[in-house]
């Protein structure tokens, strides 16, 4: 193959997280993004070295076998989704394969007997996020001001997802509120070349179980606007949950990442509450929490029966210590306790661990410490010696050196929840090769429609 040639070929296998192995009409082996199993393409070859070829795809000349018209008007222009058009049965079997495919070379390494468990599936498979972040912008150069999600494989462009599907009604009710009035008000966008403008964002979140409401306006402060109306053009809507805050957010950082230098509440309160297998938790607009609730269940109550009883002394009392690494708002770490000692949660996010104690306090659990701080230094200040250790580190996994020191402790059982599944491929490597070996793994759909998926691995010394 040569770059710039046009050929065609078949999908054999999609790999984690985006990536299509395509076998073209000449024999040749093509990566491409964004296609599915079966598809028939027509591809561009963009690059070639040391005998890969990666392209991009010109036109999907025939649907893969299962294919399916999607729910959803914005497939194929929005960036967020990817799966939509297959089945959910084929989703689930989809990514839990790319999982098997990733681990599985590991796990042969050990001696020790392991078992798969088959992929949990989430109890939504639309209108399941409890989060969205929306950008401002123009959907073509000079076009009319949109809100909504980036175009498939674009940078600047914005396409308006208002009957986005991965959302309900009320998401879909704010963005137009919010879209139709800055169009009425003539305000400019932030365009991330110049750094020029005034919006840049909007967040919504919504509580599945409580429906309350937090809405944020991330704007630049190169304007200054009065927004009452907006607010009151938000409050009038008639929604199926409630509106508990209104926020408007100040951001001057170049990076296109939703911050705050300054927050301003335009009406109630800067958080709201949600329920989790009967307790209750504080959301700020910046808190990490699993973005789908009835999926987090599924994912908690799967790491807690992989987790069991940790252990009790004569008397029948929990006895043992238990860490909660890369804790964020501690979720995982009040689950577990009711069954431990003591629990200590060190996260990186100081906002996080505020919330984590209002959290812990909020639902009367009193042996929860939670530490602010990069797990790699925060490991050497904690006295106590941890008697079990869970695991949920960003996407890029954990830090070599700290999981040398995790490693260290020498405890009897480990378990890793992971929501990138090459960084968890590469950290297990580590951890057999240091004496653990793998007990029991699944897998957690908790975003349909997308490549994303979270995996659960419990470790035995």
């Amino acid at each position: 193959m040569k770059k710039g040639q046009i050929t065609e070929g078949i999908v054999e296998r999609v790999q984690f997280p985006n990536k299509a192995v395509v076998r073209c009409e000449d024999g040749g082996i093509c990566v491409v993004k964004n296609a599915l199993p079966g598809q028939k393409l027509s591809i561009a070859i963009n690059k070639v070295r040391k005998g890969k070829a990666e392209g991009r795809i010109l036109e999907v000349l025939a649907p893969g076998e299962g294919e399916r018209e999607n729910a959803c008007p914005h497939f194929g222009v929005c960036g967020g989704c990817n799966y939509q058009t297959l089945p959910y049965e084929t989703q689930l079997a989809l990514k839990e394969g790319q999982v098997k495919a990733l681990l599985e070379p590991v796990l042969q390494k050990q001696t020790e007997a392991y078992v798969w468990e088959p992929i949990h599936r989430s109890p939504d498979v639309y209108g399941y996020r409890n989060k969205m972040e929306f950008s401002f912008g123009d959907g073509y150069k000079d076009g009319p001001l949109e809100l909504g999600m980036h175009k498939r494989g674009g940078f600047y462009d914005i396409v308006t997802v208002s009957d986005c599907q991965i959302v309900d009604e009320d998401y879909r009710k704010i963005l137009k509120t919010v879209l139709e009035y800055c169009r009425e008000q003539g305000f400019s966008f932030y365009h991330r070349l110049r750094h020029t403008g005034y919006l840049r964002h909007l967040l919504v979140r919504k509580a599945v179980k409580t429906g309350e409401i937090l809405i944020a306006l991330v704007t630049t402060t190169q304007e200054s606007h009065d927004l009452t109306g907006l607010k009151d053009a938000l409050l009038s809507q008639p929604l199926n949950g409630r509106i508990t805050g209104i926020v408007h957010t100040e951001n001057d950082s170049v990076a296109d990442a939703v911050k705050s230098d300054a927050s301003h509440i335009l009406y109630g309160q800067d958080y709201f509450y949600e329920e989790l297998l009967g307790m209750k938790f504080r959301i700020s607009q910046f808190s990490f929490f699993q973005t789908n609730s009835r999926g987090a269940e599924v994912l908690y109550r799967t790491a807690r029966e992989f987790i069991g009883d940790v252990g009790r002394d004569e008397q029948g009392n929990p006895d043992k210590v238990l860490f909660d690494l890369y804790s964020g708002t501690g979720t995982i770490a009040q689950m577990m306790a009711p069954v431990a000692k003591k629990v200590i949660g060190v996260e990186i996010v100081e906002e996080a661990v505020e919330a984590a104690r209002e959290n812990a306090e909020l639902n009367g659990l009193h042996n929860c410490e939670f530490l602010a701080g990069d797990v790699l230094k925060v490991l050497d200040d904690i006295e106590e010696k941890p008697d079990f250790i869970i695991l949920d580190p960003p996407r890029d996994g954990i830090h070599p050196k700290a999981l040398g020191k995790i490693i260290a402790y020498g405890v009897d059982r480990i378990l890793y929840i992971s929501c990138k599944p090459t960084s968890l491929a590469r950290d297990l490597e580590i951890f057999l090769e240091r004496g653990y070996h793998v007990e029991r793994v699944t897998t957690v759909d908790m975003f349909p429609g997308t490549v994303h998926v979270e995996t659960v691995v419990l470790l035995s010394k």
